[in-house]
């Protein structure tokens, strides 16, 4: 029984003394947890992406696309010391623009070769502000968007802690993302406005295949299908069905009704003439306000109102 409590107490002694020696990295990469904040800028400096853990800001102003020269600005806060050296390391190509990799007016920090891809600095307590720059191959993107790896903080040899790696895209990847979310934010408005439910139901079909074209990486063919959404009017709503329909049932049947005056009562023609030309004048109005709402109840209008004229002899 001593033998058996003996040997649970140098288990329980191994594990406690494995996780207090266990370093404070792992190979988990928690966004966010040594890179606090950075911005993504092209060569006119344009912002394409600003991220702040701290202040929950996570802007996306641009796609960021194969073939473009970058400046990644970012602050890497060291809540403790350790022992050694950190490392920091890009995937981007030597820009054309600039003469190094990286550049740093941190005091406390200094950075090992700023002209390399890959640079180390001293592993101490503080906060430390870099500058990368570089340029995307404009290979690195193929047929579907892909993550690329603009800034990474690792251990040397070790762990991954930290990363900054946004999605790519090629011009026309970007070109469809852009679209895309035009799109869809038409989609929205579309619902929000009431339109028919049979267009909706179109618009979606049509979305979700051109979704489907860019994801085999028919790009071209997605584009194509957004762009064929782009129409002079939408179906009236629900509601404008409502009140134009039975519109167009009065007209009708005043127009059946006065005909059968028309060509039974002859003492009464002035009159029914008279009728007639005033609703006529109204149906024109009226179908010129439907006309910008949907051209097939304009049309409907639009035969009644020569079914009367007709009538009339107009």
């Amino acid at each position: 029984m001593r033998t058996k409590l003996f040997a649970i107490s140098i288990c329980f002694f191994l594990l406690l003394t494995v996780v207090s020696v266990a370093p404070s990295y792992g190979a988990v990469v928690v966004e966010g947890e040594w890179i606090t904040k950075y911005t993504v800028q092209d060569s006119t400096g344009k912002l394409l992406l600003k991220v702040d853990f701290e202040a929950g800001i996570n802007e996306t102003y641009s796609q960021i696309l194969a073939g473009t020269e970058l400046t990644v600005t970012f602050t890497i806060d060291i809540f403790a010391g350790g022992s050694g050296k950190l490392q920091l390391s890009t995937s981007m190509q030597h820009s054309s623009l600039h003469s190094t990799y990286w550049q740093s007016d941190s005091l406390n920090y200094s950075l090992s070769n700023p002209n390399a891809a890959t640079t180390t600095f001293d592993w101490t307590k503080g906060t430390l502000d870099v500058i990368c720059y570089g340029k995307i191959s404009s290979s690195a993107v193929k047929k579907a968007p892909v993550q690329f790896t603009l800034v990474q903080l690792s251990v040397p040899g070790g762990d991954i802690l930290d990363q900054i790696k946004p999605y790519i895209y090629t011009a026309e990847m970007g070109n469809y993302a852009s679209l895309l979310q035009a799109k869809q934010e038409k989609l929205q408005s579309l619902k929000d406005s009431g339109v028919s439910a049979g267009y909706i139901e179109l618009f979606e079909n049509v979305i979700e295949q051109a979704q489907a074209e860019a994801a085999d990486g028919y790009v071209d063919n997605a584009v194509a299908l957004l762009n064929a959404l782009d129409v002079s009017a939408e179906p009236a709503s629900a509601v404008m069905e409502s009140l134009f329909l039975p519109i167009i049932v009065i007209v009708a049947v005043l127009a059946v009704v006065l005909g059968f005056l028309f060509l039974r009562t002859k003492g009464k023609i002035k009159y029914v003439l008279l009728v007639l030309e005033d609703q006529i004048k109204d149906l024109e109005g009226l179908t010129l306000r439907a006309s910008k709402i949907d051209r097939t109840i304009a049309s409907s209008l639009d035969s009644v109102k020569d079914r009367l004229k007709s009538l009339v002899g107009m």
